[in-house]
């Protein structure tokens, strides 16, 4: 086939089959009257960018950063996951339902798909929220939440994180007594269980206490990136015997880091002069925790401007270092799909969460996923599967198993 060729294929494939991306990150500050996805705002995913890119379904994140395991700790978090829980309704219910629906199950989805809207499902980045009230599983279900992450950048009161390997400190060698109990009331209620920031041995448990297949929503392959967020080669095996699918992330330092590192540290370069020039001091990813919310909210506001400001002037740059690009992406996916077979592997973005790569910098550049897959000799029922049919396919058995539970009970 002629490069025209590829490209008229790739498009019909990607115009009939529903591409679904398991990771997008929110600000409620976006989820407002004045200010929302019906608009062409900064961040990577809008609905005019998912239109543009043709992506259909995305996974709106209720995420909550880890902080201290205390009362007032937990209560902070179940009011920050809340209003995200309520940011997306607000979203769906209010602000565009004629443009975008909230789906819980595969059925509606399609249904949704069918009638040309766009589709907004949600999954729970931290079990943090939960804190120690088991009944909060079933709350979060009741909103709309279909996955959750027992822990993220570090420990949770559920779980260990991955982020222990770094100085080998671990909370609960794996999950606490709570933990477990949460993994059965995830199996019992229906909402898939996410490996992606727990700990290795954390993972096992959750396998081996699990009923259901789970899903890693935007981790990649550690045998081609020696990452923690990464999944090795046993744990992909264990992934592949439980039934479940790794949601390949499109994040640049999870794919090559060798590239990532050479290509940051240019791109830094440049975004230390432009944050200078509007009069914001630089701040370490490290030390971004360290600062108040107030703080962390103002410099991210100024840290998207000063993205926008360093694409444009990066476009007109001659010999740049290469980026981490659609290709270093598929190249993950086709080694996951080797180690564990097609049935086990899906897509995500990681977007407005630091996810993004050449060629797939945001929702509008969805097509471009496809195209690699296409020429790489994928089928259009292969990427159908990649796209969606997998991830909707789990969640279809974790309902199952729920139902079971429950008939039993």
């Amino acid at each position: 086939m002629t490069e025209e060729q590829l490209v008229a294929k790739a498009k019909e494939i990607h115009q009939r089959v529903i591409t679904l991306d398991t990771h997008c990150d929110i600000s409620v500050s976006n989820f407002t009257d004045s200010i929302n996805y019906t608009q062409e705002l900064e961040t990577q995913v809008t609905l005019p960018k998912m239109n543009e890119g043709g992506l259909d379904v995305a996974w709106f994140i209720v995420y909550t950063g880890q902080d201290t395991l205390t009362s007032e700790g937990y209560a902070k978090a179940y009011e920050n996951a809340i209003s995200k829980f309520d940011a997306i309704h607000k979203l769906t219910e209010e602000i565009a339902p004629e443009a975008i629906e909230l789906a819980t199950t595969s059925d509606e989805v399609r249904a949704i798909h069918k009638k040309g809207k766009k589709v907004a499902m949600i999954g729970i980045e931290n079990g943090y929220p939960v804190g120690e009230d088991l009944g909060n599983v079933q709350k979060f279900y009741d909103l709309g939440g279909r996955y959750m992450s027992l822990s993220h950048n570090g420990h949770s009161q559920l779980s260990d994180s991955n982020t222990g390997e770094e100085d080998d400190v671990w909370l609960h060698n794996g999950l606490s007594d709570l933990g477990k109990e949460v993994v059965v009331e995830m199996n019992r209620v229906g909402m898939m269980i996410d490996v992606s920031h727990p700990s290795k041995e954390a993972m096992r448990q959750m396998i081996a206490l699990s009923q259901a297949p789970i899903i890693a929503s935007h981790s990649s392959a550690r045998a081609l990136c020696n990452h923690s967020r990464n999944l090795d080669d046993e744990q992909l095996q264990w992934m592949k015997e439980n039934g479940g699918v790794v949601q390949t992330v499109a994040f640049s330092s999870y794919l090559n880091t060798e590239k990532h590192e050479v290509r940051a540290k240019f791109e830094e370069t440049i975004g230390k002069k432009i944050m200078d020039s509007l009069g914001v001091q630089w701040v370490d990813r490290k030390d971004f925790r360290t600062l108040s919310k107030e703080a962390r909210e103002t410099y991210y506001e100024n840290y998207m401007k000063m993205q926008q400001l360093r694409k444009e002037r990066m476009k007109d740059m001659k010999e740049l270092p290469p980026a981490v690009n659609v290709s270093d992406y598929v190249d993950h996916i086709d080694y996951l799909v080797e180690k564990m077979g097609l049935n086990h592997v899906g897509i995500s973005s990681d977007f407005d969460g630091g996810g993004g790569i050449e060629g797939w910098d945001d929702a509008s550049e969805t097509f471009n996923v496809t195209l690699e897959l296409v020429k790489r000799g994928y089928s259009e029922e292969e990427i159908s599967k990649l796209w969606s049919g997998n991830l909707l396919r789990v969640l279809d058995e974790v309902e199952a198993v729920a139902r079971t539970m429950k008939s039993k009970a």
